[in-house]
């Protein structure tokens, strides 16, 4: 059972259903797997929680 992980910002339910449909058809389509097989997990992941360059990406975004 392939496992597809997507680690993001925060988003709408709406996208969150977009993406996890895109993904699944294309990973079907590529590994020829059909896609009541695969899994997709959404970690979203606040921007005071992802650090980057040595800073908190919220303290980034703000300047």
């Amino acid at each position: 059972m392939p496992v597809i992980t997507v680690e993001a910002g925060k988003m709408d339910r709406n996208k969150k259903a977009l993406l996890v449909k895109e993904l699944t058809q294309k990973a079907s389509e590529i590994l020829s797997i059909p896609e009541q097989a695969f899994i997709t997990l959404i970690k979203e992941n606040d921007m005071d929680n992802v650090g980057t360059g040595g800073q908190l990406l919220s303290d980034k975004m703000a300047k």
